[in-house]
């Protein structure tokens, strides 16, 4: 009989959590992994050495989302009706506890400094969303968007650090029943303009892209039903071009973001009133000299007389709204959420209720990889961000072999120290940094409070 190959393992395992294990994020690159649970607690672990580093309790209940905004803030969204951004420098660390929501704490543990708190809506358990607020990203301002907090239906959109509501987005018509907003992305397309991917509870997946001419205008751009169950999750593609959904039944859909331009206005062409002919001077009727003359005209009224009228109201050009789904893959796998796509966009995975942890092509929407080592459900997936400009191209690694050819012809010595660093000047930290930043982390919370770090891809 063949030998079977054996079944992949996780590289580490990380247990601190007491509670189910609902969010996770990886940031300072990769060195940090920041997780939270089901009563509200976060901890920061180390990577590269494996440990915590901060344990704070964030909110009074579950944690629906976290993010990091920088590298020196992170991003929390619980189920008390709190969105809190968090000051968490490298330094602050030292002085936060290390004792896990596992292990009891005597004593109350210290918070990082709060810069900022917004009431949120909690209601429908959807997490928020999030992108730079310039199209270029150079500023240090932030766009949120969060479910409305009176119509579930709708995205509120805030503005970081002045926290003011910019838009209030409503995608769906007047009078449709989509049920509640269950997952959303707040991204920018190819073009710039701010665009909106929302997943509805019946199953509804759609783009609003914001006008290009008229700011405070939204636009559908595209709705598909390809799915019969709620909208578990949605990430979009690094391109900005694609953006995948999967749901509480068993398909998994990749859906595509127009890009056209959404709204262009446009003056309806005026045709031009030709002027009357002049009269001949016979048919033009004398004064009679017994009635009075007009009054003379006032300067006011020669003055409005002779302003130019103003320009018509311009009219919005319909928009087209696209609804059919690039691909829909039935996987007879129902119960997929957190939905990520890595940062190459080659690949995405899903968090399963069978406690699998599922691999998937974005190209040919192919599962690539069952994961397997949870025993309960899985409700968390985080990719390790992947820095490309230190990957080498072809070129780059065929002109370094040639280089490397000609220098050892001539002097091999010389080649050896030019090319291969000493391992004395390496020290053992900076080989676990380089080893964390590097490491294509997959990183899986799930219900038993377990955190499954897996390198793959």
């Amino acid at each position: 009989m063949a030998s079977q190959l054996p079944l992949p393992q996780p590289k580490s395992v990380l247990r601190g959590h007491q509670a189910q294990v609902h969010a996770a994020t990886f940031v300072r690159d990769n060195q940090r992994l920041a997780s939270g649970d089901a009563e509200g607690y976060v901890v920061l672990w180390d990577l590269t050495i494996v440990r915590p580093r901060a344990v704070w309790r964030a909110h009074t209940n579950a944690i629906l989302g976290i993010a990091s905004w920088g590298a020196d803030k992170i991003i929390t969204h619980g189920r008390d009706n709190q969105l809190i951004i968090w000051k968490v420098t490298e330094e602050d660390e030292a002085s936060l506890s290390t004792t896990l929501p596992l292990d009891p704490s005597p004593s109350p543990r210290p918070q990082p400094w709060i810069l900022y708190i917004l009431p949120v809506n909690t209601m429908n358990f959807c997490s928020f969303g999030f992108c730079p607020a310039s199209a270029d990203g150079t500023t240090d301002e932030l766009l949120i968007a969060v479910p409305n907090t009176l119509a579930s239906e709708s995205v509120d959109i805030y503005h970081f650090p002045s926290q003011k509501r910019l838009h209030t987005v409503v995608s769906s018509p007047k009078g449709e029943k989509t049920g509640m907003v269950m997952s959303l992305v707040l991204c920018r397309s190819k073009g710039g303009s701010l665009t909106l991917v929302t997943g509805y509870e019946n199953g509804l997946a759609m783009v609003t892209q914001q006008s290009a001419e008229y700011g405070s205008s939204w636009d559908v751009s595209y709705r598909s039903q390809a799915h019969g169950q709620p909208v578990l999750s949605l990430d979009v593609a690094p391109s900005q071009e694609f953006f995948y959904t999967s749901g509480a039944d068993a398909n998994v859909v990749k859906h595509l973001i127009p890009q056209q331009a959404l709204s262009t206005y446009s003056v309806p062409p005026q045709t031009p009133t030709p002027a009357p002919p002049p009269r001949p001077e016979s048919h033009v009727p004398k004064r009679d000299p017994d009635k009075p003359a007009k009054p003379p005209t006032s300067l006011l009224s020669a003055a409005l007389a002779s302003a130019p009228k103003q320009a018509p109201i311009p009219q919005k050009q319909p928009v087209e709204i696209r609804t059919q789904p690039t691909k829909v893959v039935n996987t007879k796998h129902s119960g997929q959420q957190s939905l990520k796509v890595r940062s190459d966009g080659k690949i995405f995975a899903t968090a399963g209720w069978d406690s699998k942890i599922r691999v998937y092509s974005t190209k040919t929407m192919q599962e690539l990889a069952v994961l397997k080592w949870h025993q309960v459900g899985c409700y968390a997936i985080a990719f390790a961000s992947l820095d490309h400009s230190l990957l080498p191209s072809t070129d780059d690694e065929k002109k370094s072999k040639g280089d490397a050819s000609e220098l050892d012809s001539d002097n091999p010595t010389t080649t050896t120290k030019a090319i291969v660093p000493k391992l004395v000047d390496v020290t053992v930290k900076d080989r676990r940094i380089k080893q964390a930043k590097e490491t294509h982390w997959l990183a899986a919370g799930s219900k038993d409070g377990k955190i499954s770090l897996w390198d793959i891809y």
